[in-house]
């Protein structure tokens, strides 16, 4: 507590004696921008190396990682986290489950039946009346213990699936590091334990986990879009822009900074704040009008004094939206469904519907056939004991609905996707929403990168050009001209990313160790290999003294630096690339004996022939060098290719500074295939997956891995399935330019190479495929990407792949699923996992389908023919909960098999039940429903025992044998519903899954026991040893059935009783709700009330677990300005005359979000002009154009209505689907 409270002290303004700054004052100084922000640093604080020292940190050495430093800084400046919402406590699980109104009914009737049960009314007609009032209280406190086990196991469920899914945002938090010099080393950090002064290294790719200033930075480029909504990138730098903003993208360029401002205290976080993401506790809806402590005052937010502790109690506090919950109230609508969970919503529906009618009828027919029988035909009175028949019947119809209604469907989708996630990580899938791994089993293309998921990624220069040699092997530094070997060496070392290094192997004999970019790390290697150091010439030019940095872009294809020639005489450009590109850039060439020669159009195409060509025939990346030296006029010896200038160029020409370049060498780079990739994409061949490789590599490289990988054969002629990006745009653009799907669909399907392509090319080439209507079914798209611009092809695509090792933060965050081993193979073990979800789903659901089928019937039949169910409500209860949870729990945790990948993906048009599972259903249910109904009507005399129905209510033998070789045939069907695919050994790979055989085992032992011991609890008796071999033999008979349901051709069966080929849509499940669809005031839809289906409650929280990126992001809006102590609140509208125009801008920007121009903004008078400042400012600034541009939170609401009434009424939000838009970034973890 005592860490907390100076935690929140420091971040309220209060100062530390060893810190003359506050977090208050770092936070102002992040809202300033661009020559503002810079004279602020100049005047106020002495520049950014005094604000260094202010810091207590230095630009050179950092931090020092102690411990004790970290304590102080988190007490003064906050740690680099926002505090979740705390998880729901076991038994508000307890109490949310109790709440079903299915269950609650049972509960209400079975406590009637419970106090009429210790009412004794005088019946002589009935000789077992008196014995079975004795008794029957047994059986209603049996069916409240079974409904409190079945609600605890479903709060258990979900204390479990939330408790696992916390630890996979966990997980995926802590994936998240930067690069920071601590104690003069750079060290990679968890970006939660960074601190205020740490010194950061960003560099391309990198999203900001804080806010900091510029120290120095090479053409640093940075996406503010996510704050500011401008989609320019904005140049950064010491001079001009120093501030770097939390949830911002480096597009281009590196930089050193110092973080200013970390958590609740950055941009990001004041934005958190805003939006109540750091609350502990949603308010209660008749307590908004009280003081919220956990509310941001609008002085405190734009900056204004809060010490005043007085004042601030007085004023109205900002924003007080609901903290993020675990889960959406059911009362919401939630995110779009996946194909499979559309198709089981609309079935669950259906079964819930046919469900209650029965429920409905069998109770209909046992009242009125209870009130013939006694009133009509034996001319009894009413009698109060009569009541107790009718609170029965009740419990019966309820519990028919109850085993009717499949609410264990939820639950084997979420175990099934939970226990795949789980094992996902172990086959080096980490697993970031959960549907993509259902999507994976229906992928049809997979468009993968190259380099590091075809290839090692484990690059080693082989061949080079230098001088006019083509030398095939690693020449040493002695064969070659001093003044190449100098110019070369210089440039490879200083033009790379001084983050990419060459480290000594842990063990001896091993190869170094690559970090950082491996194509530099293979130039670095060439270095080292010609007997130079590549580490002596950075001593020499360390990072601080480059003049000028142009970093590597999809646009440039090259990476330049400048750097100062001795004595001042001018300055060198290193430029290195794609051997094309660079070649473009140059007029001359290195030839032998360091001779400088002219380097035209036909010399140019000469070296791609002899030199470039070869080498990518060979599998090699060429990657050429070239430099320029411009010398100040009167000053040095120029040569025939050097450029004099008269002044310091203008380095943003990079027209004039990168052109009339000097052609030093071309490097051939291997990266060998992995040797497991061809095999793997064997499978996925063999599986029905095209494979499809996208490069930047040229033509050459390109097919000469792509046969070696097996993606184009070796007959394939030269020119079939491959082509350049610069071909591919010319055939998808019309005339005019315009991409034209028609012109795509004549390429993609024969394209299976895409060389020298460029991430948009990608894109298009995605969206061209899935947008596609050549096939039947849709194609499902799988994408690999690692860099930042690949963020747009895997969001577009189905299923997105990000490298885990080489894939920058923004691909990271843009994809579903990262690949921690950069490797393809994982790519098919995903798509496995993917095809054994959709397949657990359905043995689940022929298992269960065949339980419901004849539980119903025989419940049906019973009330129709016997006045009573043969089988008791609380059997019924049991059975349901073997049918649900345990059945769920066994088959959704079947393991895959390599099997799976020797059929075709199923498509999105692929009935959920096919035709083989409506024969094992129909045959099982028909085989099990004989059986019991010869046992109802036939079993007395069969047995020789006495007829079940002389008992009334009392337990008897004869209803004790049919419920136990009811639930023996349902144990055993459970073997069989481990095949889907009419295969005769249902036993094969049943002791590779230990979960089902542990259930299967303890739920024979539990029937047992309850049988033998279940007495008047579950109304039965204990059995002989021949009356348990016979309920064991009908048991085993489902096994022996099976084989002839199997033997029955499937083709033969109706394509009729298939179901669930078209898919539905939202509307179509809305139709199929019916009156549980209502309206609310506003207009929007009112989501289902718990009960109204029994499914739906776990449906709604599994779509709400189903994306574990935005497990601790979501965002419920309840409420907006809470006043304290103020007893007047006024309506801002944008029809008041009074209201200036600033204040209507802000209201308008608001309305995108909420209802004001009907409802208007409840404010105070006070809060007015505050709130109208604080608005407008954050809307010219990042503040506010985040809520409004891209948002923060998971959503962004398009055409649909948003209600947000401040005051009087909680809201209603309707979702968008949160994949379809750019995926947030979630710049701290959770604690």
């Amino acid at each position: 507590m005592g860490k907390k409270k100076a935690a929140d002290d420091g971040a309220g303004g209060a100062r530390h004696p060893d810190f003359p700054l506050t977090a208050q004052e770092l936070s102002e100084l992040m809202r300033t921008r661009g020559e503002e922000a810079r004279q602020i640093i100049d005047q106020k604080y002495g520049g950014t190396l005094e604000l260094c020292k202010k810091l207590k940190t230095s630009p050179n050495t950092g931090l020092t990682g102690s411990e004790e430093e970290a304590d102080i800084r988190r007490q003064v400046y906050g740690a680099n986290v926002i505090p979740p919402k705390p998880p729901k406590a076991f038994l508000r699980l307890v109490w949310e489950a109790l709440q079903d109104l299915t269950l609650i009914i049972l509960e209400v009737a079975a406590v009637i039946s419970l106090v009429l049960s210790f009412i004794h009314f005088p019946d002589d007609d009935d000789e077992h009346k008196e014995q079975e009032a004795n008794v029957e209280w047994i059986e209603s406190v049996a069916i409240i213990v079974s409904v409190l086990v079945v609600v605890f196991v479903t709060a258990f469920n979900d204390y479990t699936k939330e408790r696992q899914f916390r630890g996979l945002q966990s997980k995926i938090d802590t994936e998240h590091k930067i690069a920071a010099i601590r104690n003069s080393e750079v060290v990679q950090v968890p970006v939660k334990e960074l601190l205020v002064g740490d010194i950061c290294q960003v560099k391309y790719g990198d999203l900001l986990p804080a806010d900091g200033i510029v120290i120095q930075s090479n053409d640093l480029k940075v996406d503010e879009s996510s704050l500011t909504g401008e989609s320019d990138h904005i140049k950064k730098s010491a001079q001009n822009d120093p501030t770097l903003l939390s949830g911002t993208n480096i597009m281009e360029g590196s930089a050193k900074m110092v973080v200013i401002a970390v958590g609740l205290n950055s941009q990001t976080g004041i934005i958190f704040k805003l939006l109540g993401a750091a609350k502990e506790k949603k308010k209660e809806k008749g307590a908004a009008n009280q003081s919220d402590g956990n509310n941001i005052p609008m002085t405190q937010v734009n900056g204004g004094s809060s010490n005043n502790p007085g004042a601030a109690a007085d004023k109205a506090a900002v924003a007080a939206v609901a903290a993020p919950g675990v889960e959406e109230e059911e009362g919401e609508s939630g995110t779009e469904r996946s194909v499979l969970q559309a198709k089981l919503t609309k079935l669950a529906i259906q079964i819930g519907k046919a469900g209650s009618i029965i429920a409905l009828l069998t109770v209909v027919v046992l009242v009125v056939k209870f009130c013939v029988v006694t009133y009509a035909i034996d001319g009894k009175e009413w009698k109060l004991n009569h009541i107790q028949r009718f609170v029965r019947f009740v419990i019966i119809g309820v519990t028919v609905l109850v085993v009717a209604v499949p609410e264990g469907l939820p639950l084997a989708v979420t175990l099934s996707l939970a226990y795949s996630v789980k094992k996902m990580m172990k086959d080096n899938n980490l697993v970031r929403h959960l549907d993509a791994c259902e999507t994976m089993g229906n992928a049809t293309a997979i468009c993968s990168d190259k380099t590091g998921t075809l290839t090692t990624n484990r690059m080693t220069c082989v061949q080079t050009y230098i001088g006019g040699v083509h030398y095939k092997s690693t020449p040493a530094h002695s064969d070659l001209p001093p003044k190449i070997t100098s110019v070369v060496s210089e440039g490879v070392a200083v033009n790379s990313g001084y983050t990419s290094q060459m480290m000594p192997s842990d063990k001896p004999g091993e190869l170094p160790k690559q970090l950082g970019n491996k194509t530099e790390c293979a130039l670095l290697g060439f270095v080292n290999a010609i007997g130079l150091s590549f580490e002596k010439i950075r001593l020499e030019h360390p990072e601080e003294s480059l003049h000028k940095v142009y970093t590597f872009n999809s646009a440039r294809k090259s990476m330049s630096t400048v750097i100062k020639l001795p004595n001042g005489v001018g300055f060198r450009v290193h430029t290195k690339g794609a051997s094309e590109w660079v070649m473009r850039s140059c007029k001359f060439i290195v030839g032998q004996n360091a001779e400088i020669l002219t380097f035209g159009e036909a010399d140019e195409h000469r070296l791609i022939a002899e030199v470039v060509e070869p080498m990518a025939k060979d599998g090699l990346r060429t990657i050429g060098a070239a430099y320029k030296d411009m010398i100040f006029s009167g000053k040095g010896n120029p040569g025939p290719n050097d450029e004099v200038i008269e002044s310091e160029p203008n380095w943003d020409d990079e027209e004039r500074c990168l052109g009339s370049m000097t052609m030093l060498a071309v490097f051939g780079i291997e990266d060998p295939v992995r040797d497991e990739v061809p095999a793997a994409i064997r499978k996925c061949q063999r599986a029905g997956i095209t494979v499809r490789m996208v490069t930047g590599d040229n033509i050459n490289t390109a097919r000469s891995i792509a046969r070696k990988c097996g993606i184009l054969r070796e007959s394939d002629p030269d020119g079939v399935g491959i082509m350049e990006g610069k071909d591919f745009n010319q055939r998808v653009r019309d005339s005019g330019g315009v991409v034209r799907q028609t012109l795509i669909d004549k390429v993609w399907p024969t394209l299976k190479v895409l060389a020298r392509s460029s991430p948009q090319d990608k894109y298009i080439l995605v969206k061209g495929i899935i947008d596609s209507t050549v096939n039947a079914n849709r194609e499902v798209v799988a994408v690999t990407g690692d860099g930042t611009n690949d963020g747009p092809a895997l969001k577009k695509a189905d299923v997105g792949f990000a490298m885990g090792i080489t894939g920058t933060d923004v691909a990271k965050e843009a994809c579903d699923i990262i690949l921690t081993d950069d490797n393809f193979t994982s790519i098919v073990k995903a798509c496995m996992w993917g095809r054994n979800v959709y397949d657990s789903i359905a043995k689940f659901l022929q298992f269960q389908l065949t339980v419901n089928v004849v539980a119903v019937v025989v419940a049906f039949l019973g009330a129709c023919f016997l006045g009573e169910t043969p089988l008791r409500a609380v059997q019924m209860l049991w059975v349901n909960l073997i049918m649900d949870t345990l059945a769920s729990l066994a088959l959704a945790t079947e393991p895959p098999t390599e099997d799976l990948l020797n059929r075709k993906p199923y498509g999105r048009t692929k009935p959920l039940i096919s035709r083989t599972m409506m024969k094992n259903i129909l045959g099982q249910s028909v085989y099990q429903l004989t059986v019991i109904l010869v046992m109802l009507f036939k079993g007395a005399d069969l047995f020789d025992i006495e007829d079940g129905q002389k008992y009334g209510a009392l337990p008897s033998v004869h209803f004790t044998i049919i419920f136990n070789t009811f639930v023996l045939m349902t144990l055993f069907n459970e073997i069989n519903a481990r095949k889907i695919h009419g295969e005769r050994n249902v036993f094969a790979g049943i002791h590779r899954n230990p979960i089902f055989l542990i259930i299967w085992v303890g739920t024979v032992v539990s029937q047992v026991i309850l049988i033998e011991y279940g007495s008047y609890a579950f109304s039965t008796l204990s059995l002989t040893p021949e009356q348990w071999m016979w309920c064991l033999l009908f048991g085993v008979g489902t096994l022996v059935w099976q084989q002839l349901v199997t033997s029955i051709p499937t083709r033969k069966i109706p394509k009729f009783m298939r179901w669930g080929e078209k898919v539905p849509t939202d509307d179509d499940i809305e139709r199929a709700l019916g009156d549980h669809g209502d309206f609310n005031a506003d207009g929007t839809r009112r989501g289902t009330r718990h009960g109204q289906i029994l499914w739906m409650r776990s449906l709604t929280r599994l779509q709400q677990q189903e994306n574990p990126q935005h497990f601790l992001e979501e965002i419920n809006w309840r409420g907006g300005i809470s006043p304290s102590a103020v007893s007047t609140v006024q309506r801002l509208s944008l029809e008041d005359p009074s209201l200036d125009d600033h204040t209507k801008s802000m209201l308008r920007r608001l309305s995108r979000f909420s209802s004001v121009g009907s409802h208007g903004l409840a404010v105070t008078p006070a809060e007015i002009e505050r709130l109208q400042r604080s608005y407008v400012a954050s809307y010219s600034t990042p503040l506010g154009e985040t809520i409004v541009e891209e948002g923060i939170v998971d959503f962004v609401p398009n055409d649909r209505s948003v209600s947000l009434d401040m005051i009087d009424d909680e809201p209603d939000l309707r979702r968008e689907p949160s994949y379809i838009h750019p995926k947030p970034y979630r710049p701290f973890t959770s604690r």
